[in-house]
């Protein structure tokens, strides 16, 4: 099961539909490291994975400190959900008692699917490439397949082929890719843990962080066995006249040059210092990121954390992706954090703790109060609308209303 091979990395430049060997991932004893391949190297469209920490240079690339592999390639391996589908598919239902930790990253890389999530993909060859991409199957069965796998049970072997197409796909929880009409979404189902209504509670935010002006991902909501499932449409693929191209993404946590074990460091600070620097239109940007921070804080959204940010990058500059996995945490009481800081050490989930980083993001206090004013009369106006959208009980609204949304804690002021 731990793959004792090179990996090769496979990328689709910027408006292209095929992809190319970038180069290779090798086993050392620091780690996972990077090597161009001097093809590559020799491409006049050629770009860096990721400028900082895999510039376009000869030789084994160094990892920077406290990283075991890039974080560029790590952005691009299968999260929690991903993993458990593929140790299924490599041990059965045994997988499900495998620690994830005690495999080679190098398997989840080479054994997840290829329609992952950005512009990369891996191989176990330099010069040919194979798609992994599973069987088709319907939005019943996936759903169906995925409650079989969250209860330990054993699937088909179609269904563990329709699963694996989705396993490149981030996140903890379970999910699929389909197209409809020709549109590529990622389909993230209900799960047969959860305490509360997720799949309609993450429904609600996407929906209404569109409506108070914030550049969100397109979702609906469907109903497959029985279930809810949200479906976001991807914007990390772009139709073109010979095919879709894939856009090539970078994580706020790369961008910070951190993993996972290093993620709690993550600052809304830090990434306004990144935006200023290196970010296409860094003015706007930073406005449309207090605007995400103020909506997180006043939708209930506490996992806001450094994967769940992310930046287009097609080697000229970063341009922020929209705003995705904005999904209300259970709550029961008042006081929350932040998954990332917000101003210096301070991460209370809070509208005055905004105000104060507010000129981090190069707003004035009163341009930072009108964006706060008008997100909480909008989300208050619109939220009839959406939660009839959502299907919510009267149950679920009195749970959600007051607590998620519009908490009143996110809006005290010291």
């Amino acid at each position: 099961m731990i793959s004792e091979s090179d990996v090769y990395v496979w990328i689709w430049l910027p408006a292209t539909t095929r992809p190319v060997v970038a180069g290779r991932l090798t086993r050392t004893p620091r780690g996972l490291q990077f090597t161009y391949g001097r093809s590559y190297l020799r491409r006049k469209d050629a770009i860096p994975l990721s400028p900082r920490e895999l510039p376009l240079t000869e030789g084994m690339q160094t990892l920077l400190p406290g990283l075991i592999m890039p974080g560029c390639l790590r952005d691009a391996s299968p999260d929690a959900w991903g993993r458990r589908v593929v140790l299924y598919r490599l041990l059965g239902s045994g997988g499900q008692d495998t620690d994830p930790g005690t495999v080679d990253e190098r398997t989840f890389l080479i054994e997840s699917g290829s329609n992952r999530i950005g512009a990369l993909d891996f191989q176990k060859s330099a010069t040919e490439y194979v798609a992994r991409l599973g069987d088709t199957a319907s939005l019943d069965e996936l759903q169906a397949a995925a409650d079989r796998l969250d209860r330990g049970l054993a699937l088909s072997e179609a269904l563990e082929s329709a699963l694996l197409h989705g396993s490149s796909i981030g996140g903890a929880r379970p999910k699929a890719l389909l197209h409809d009409a020709e549109v590529p979404y990622i389909a993230k189902f209900s799960s047969t843990t959860d305490l509360y209504p997720v799949v309609k509670a993450e429904y609600a935010a996407m929906r209404l962080a569109r409506i108070v002006g914030i550049r969100a991902a397109d979702v609906r909501m469907v109903r497959a066995a029985g279930r809810d499932v949200l479906l976001v449409k991807r914007f990390d693929r772009e139709p073109g006249e010979d095919g879709f191209h894939r856009r090539h993404m970078l994580s706020a946590l790369t961008l910070f040059e951190l993993d996972e074990m290093m993620a709690r460091y993550a600052s809304y600070e830090q990434l306004t210092h990144i935006v200023r620097h290196t970010f296409a239109d860094p003015q706007a940007t930073l406005r449309e990121l207090f605007a995400r921070l103020v909506f997180n804080i006043l939708c209930g959204n506490t996992d806001d954390h450094a994967r769940n940010h992310a930046a287009f990058w097609d080697g000229k500059a970063y341009h922020l992706t929209p705003a995705f996995d904005i999904c209300p945490q259970l709550r029961t009481g008042g006081e929350a954090v932040q998954a990332m800081f917000i101003h210096g050490d301070n991460r209370f989930s809070r509208l005055d703790v905004c105000m104060a980083a507010a000129p981090l993001f190069h707003m004035s206090p009163g341009d930072a109060k009108a964006v706060m004013d008008r997100q909480v009369e909008t989300i208050r106006t619109a939220w009839p609308d959406i939660a009839d959208e959502a299907r919510l009980t009267s149950t679920e609204r009195a749970q959600m209303w007051g607590r998620q949304f519009l908490n009143p804690y996110a809006l005290t002021v010291s």
